[in-house]
């Protein structure tokens, strides 16, 4: 390719197909609407119902919107959810494994049963979807798998320490598979997502003192929010990256440099 020939074609997603785990709730709407937006049809496997916001966003914007109940931790879940996309859309060429679970307590209350749904959720169910998708875009030649790593996946998990291990591993998970399926036209990247205004982080704002302690790491001086997120998951599912592998695209503000 001669540099003459790019264009901002390159980063439209128009005749994709997108899935994206959790996709209505949270983060994942941002992810499920930004591929949308740029031209993807989306597949959102999951367990939320969300009263069809997010389909209604996705229509609006012209787009295709299939959704699946599914609980990725049941064996052949992930298979299924891979095969039934290919039956409704066609093929999958963009999966972005966005469904995760945090939960917390002290080191000596943080037992099995609160580390063994978190490494299902965050990391097992994202390793099968992976490795379901990896054989239909090997056949095809060409993919995009985008995992979401967080700023847990390079720092210490204070409350949780399975989310930092789940996170550090969807960090080697990414690196692992980008070596092996980058000789077939399949990139493997990730987002890691520093704090941002969700649902989830509403306590730690709302505490004036927990709240300024986030700011005080981070030298854009504010929260994050979901729509922060959308332009780096349109451009590691689009064709503007396809010389992307293995890498993890931290979106905090600063917040690692500080």
């Amino acid at each position: 390719m001669e540099t003459t020939d790019f264009s901002l074609d390159f980063f439209s997603l128009r005749g994709r197909n997108a899935i994206v785990t959790g996709g209505n709730t949270g983060l994942g709407r941002a992810f499920t609407l930004a591929l949308a937006k740029a031209g993807a049809d989306v597949f959102v496997p999951g367990m939320f119902d969300d009263g069809g916001e997010t389909q209604r966003l996705v229509t609006a914007e012209g787009r295709r919107y299939e959704q699946m109940d599914a609980d990725l931790t049941k064996e052949g879940t992930p298979a299924a959810v891979i095969a039934r996309c290919i039956e409704t859309l066609g093929s999958v060429d963009v999966v972005v494994n966005s469904a995760g679970i945090s939960r917390l307590a002290s080191v000596t209350e943080f037992g099995r049963r609160e580390w063994d749904p978190m490494v299902a959720v965050n990391l097992t169910a994202a390793f099968e979807l992976a490795h379901e998708a990896a054989a239909h875009m090997i056949e095809r030649g060409s993919g995009k798998i985008i995992n979401i790593a967080s700023l847990f996946s390079f720092l210490g998990g204070l409350g949780s320490p399975a989310y930092a291990a789940t996170k550090h591993g969807i960090v080697g998970f990414t690196k692992a598979y980008a070596d092996e399926l980058g000789s077939h036209g399949i990139q493997v990247n990730a987002i890691a997502p520093g704090y941002f205004a969700t649902a989830i982080t509403e306590q730690t704002r709302s505490n004036p003192v927990t709240n300024q302690r986030v700011l005080d790491h981070i030298p854009a001086d504010r929260w994050g929010d979901p729509a922060d997120l959308m332009g780096a998951v349109v451009f590691l599912a689009s064709r503007a990256s396809d010389y992307v592998n293995g890498h993890v695209l931290t979106v905090d503000g600063g917040y690692l440099v500080r």
